[in-house]
């Protein structure tokens, strides 16, 4: 395999793979009666360590706020979620979980604890610190280029204004 396919074999097994893990997660959470736009919403959450508004967190949970709203509406009426308007903008709600919701994520986290030993087993640590440094290397360099092209971005739009 020549370089370019190792990159491109690379780029389809991140994503195939990510694809597989979240599908056999969600069959695993099933029994605990969430989707997984609900477990991954109460998850982001969860390790973001403080309440969020909604566009924080459909930001986070990689959705439009719209579809986040009606993810919310369902935690809420189940008892795993508050919205709150914000201290610092009325205009804003901040999500905050509740007791029953850090009782479920305790059992998310042992289901995906599980998961992830049993997709592992047969990794050895120096395989396993290669590939999480070389996935590393290229979200820093995801990150970078986001932000380049954050910058560059109103340049390119004034320049066809004025052009």
């Amino acid at each position: 395999m020549t370089r370019p396919e190792k990159r491109e074999a690379l780029g389809r097994l991140i994503g195939e793979t990510q694809r597989m893990w979240r599908a056999r997660m969600n069959e695993r959470l099933r029994p605990l009666g969430l989707s997984q736009a609900r477990w991954l919403t109460l998850r982001r959450l969860h390790r973001h360590g403080a309440a969020l508004s909604q566009m924080e967190l459909a930001s986070l949970v990689g959705v439009e706020a719209p579809t986040l709203v009606g993810i919310l509406d369902g935690l809420v009426r189940d008892g795993y979620v508050s919205r709150r308007t914000s201290r610092t903008d009325r205009r804003v709600k901040t999500i905050h979980l509740t007791t029953k919701a850090h009782r479920k994520i305790e059992k998310i986290e042992a289901v995906a604890q599980q998961l992830r030993l049993d997709l592992m087993a047969d990794v050895d640590e120096p395989a396993l610190a290669a590939a999480v440094g070389v996935l590393e290397s290229i979200k820093s360099r995801l990150a970078a280029l986001a932000a380049e092209e954050r910058v560059a971005a109103p340049r390119i739009t004034r320049a066809r204004r004025s052009g």
